[in-house]
């Protein structure tokens, strides 16, 4: 732990503590770069057999996260278990209010609250980070009514920090771009099925196949609006490039392909509320 930051050794001595005071945990476990961090010293601090990691698989999680979340469970030796999640099936949640991540919560915490007191573990747990804290996320009070605990949240540890640590433990999810559920890129209001996830995962798939890390391709009905990084935008607008992205877009069903000025942003989708 050389290179680590003195606030950043006293939080990782911090979470360590925590945990031990926990004893046996569920670690709600998406691939992202804050799960995966939870988990590995989870793993490191009480060892294998008292920590277990719920994927939750849904028709909102990527297929290729949820390969990743798995191949990423292995590689750290964790104890794994793939919930079947159905999220669509329940009206609230399909009508895709702003508080839609409420729903899909309540449903997949349930689950593990219920998984853990069945198989005795003593706490059950999320990734969400210092940085969350303030940010729109109604899955945080579907967190809190059912005891679920955020121990980065707790520590105060940051985005910036978890990233620190992570590449100090050798993570290779230290600089992984974020990430949100498929639904996030269905504007609130518009109802979320099946077939617009599908174009969603597609399109974002072929993107990230050009080399485009950070992407997000917003569903406006007819209108696909891409998002990428912004040092990437004049890359996408190469000529040969674009008419591939718009021939391949058009295919899934969009008629027109637009590219947002503004850059990918976090929650972009929040900004009407």
């Amino acid at each position: 732990m050389q290179t680590l930051s003195t606030a950043v050794e006293t939080k990782y001595a911090q979470l360590q503590a925590a945990l031990r005071e926990m004893g046996r945990v569920v670690i709600g476990f998406s691939g992202g770069v804050d799960s995966t961090l939870l988990l590995r010293v989870a793993i490191d601090t009480l060892g294998t057999e008292q920590v277990l990691a719920i994927i939750g698989d849904s028709e909102s999680y990527p297929t290729r996260e949820l390969a990743e979340a798995k191949k990423l469970a292995e590689e750290m030796g964790a104890r794994y278990q793939v919930v079947k999640s159905k999220e669509l099936e329940d009206e609230r949640y399909a009508a895709n209010p702003s508080n839609r991540c409420y729903y899909c919560k309540s449903d997949l915490f349930s689950r593990l609250v219920a998984i853990g007191k069945e198989q005795g573990f003593t706490a059950v747990l999320d990734g969400n980070n210092a940085d969350d804290v303030g940010d729109w996320r109604p899955g945080q009070k579907a967190a809190r009514e059912l005891g679920v605990r955020s121990p980065l949240m707790e520590i105060g540890m940051t985005k910036a920090e978890v990233r620190e640590l992570s590449r100090e433990l050798g993570l290779r999810t230290w600089d992984k771009p974020a990430f949100a559920c498929l639904s996030s890129r269905i504007p609130y209001g518009s109802t979320i099925t099946r077939e617009k996830l599908t174009a969603v995962e597609q399109a974002e798939d072929f993107l990230r196949d050009l080399g485009f890390a950070q992407v997000r391709v917003r569903h406006h009905g007819e209108v696909a609006r891409i998002e990428v990084a912004s040092q990437d935008i004049t890359r996408l607008l190469d000529e040969s490039l674009r008419a591939r992205v718009v021939t391949r877009l058009r295919e899934l069903g969009f008629k027109y392909v637009a590219l947002d000025l503004q850059g990918y942003r976090m929650g972009s989708m929040n900004e009407v509320l």
